[in-house]
């Protein structure tokens, strides 16, 4: 009876450790789904000269901009821009990620930084230092940790050309994402922004952190005027807060739910 027993216990053990392998499989399958989904986004964010062409767009026109934009009396002029797909290309992060089916995770994106292999977005280099010796000053304003990631975001940066990057206009994240606190820093110290340059509205304001998609274009509508005056965007289609966007509950289930969501915010033809 006591071997019967022992039979079956082990029985069910095994049971449960083969449903939770199946279980394992099945979310490293839908895992490598969802990285697999950003593979033609990342080819043609390195490989296409559109995308090249694109960001030397965002650029000439930012020149534009701060050209003719004008300072209120005593005021000093600033320009405050995103780094990570903005001013830095972390494309080879969102490869590793493709290649070993990994999500992003705050560890290995650390890693990635300290790692300082960043580049530099086409034209990024030359529309910062431009500003820097047309009296500008640029701020960056970052969600980069400023506990361990500052000083290989520094280093990166002084590497590739970057003038004026130092301690006091590099703003990385201490506690809050939304960037309208580390705005007002700025304007504390004299300054006048004059223009905003990021991938992602939430660089321009906390009007759409954390909002649906369909808030997030209305705010697009609602401020059209601006873009190409006061907001400059640059191309992202590997990530960002729009992803959120699609669904309220997008961050909430595992990565199954995340393809599905995926698959029905997209409008296609009927074939009729």
């Amino acid at each position: 009876m006591k071997q019967l027993k022992l039979f079956a216990l082990a029985a069910t053990s095994m049971f449960v450790l083969a449903g939770c392998a199946q279980q394992h499989s099945a979310n490293n399958h839908d895992q490598m789904i969802l990285q697999e989904q950003a593979t033609l986004g990342l080819n043609w964010v390195q490989q296409s000269g559109e995308y090249q062409a694109l960001a030397y767009q965002a650029f000439n026109s930012a020149k534009v901009a701060f050209d003719q934009a004008k300072v209120k009396k005593g005021k000093k002029k600033a320009v405050v821009v995103d780094l990570d797909e903005t001013m830095l290309d972390n494309s080879a992060y969102a490869g590793w990620q493709v290649k070993n089916h990994q999500p992003f995770d705050g560890k290995t994106w650390t890693q990635w930084v300290n790692a300082r292999q960043t580049q530099a977005i086409a034209g990024a280099v030359e529309f910062n230092n431009y500003v820097n010796a047309h009296k500008g000053t640029m701020f960056y304003v970052s969600n980069r940790k400023d506990e361990g990631e500052k000083a290989a975001t520094l280093d990166d940066m002084k590497t590739l050309g970057f003038t004026g990057a130092s301690e006091a206009t590099l703003l990385l994240k201490k506690d809050k994402s939304n960037k309208s606190a580390r705005f007002a820093e700025i304007e504390k110290q004299g300054y006048e922004i004059v223009l905003y340059i990021g991938d992602n509205l939430n660089d321009f304001g906390d009007a759409t952190y954390h909002k649906s998609n369909e808030e997030r274009r209305a705010f697009v509508q609602e401020n059209s005027k601006k873009f190409g005056k006061t907001f400059i965007v640059l191309p992202n289609p590997n990530y960002g807060d729009w992803e959120g966007g699609l669904d309220k509950n997008y961050y909430k289930g595992d990565a199954k739910s995340r393809v599905d969501i995926r698959h029905n915010a997209i409008k296609a033809w009927d074939g009729k």
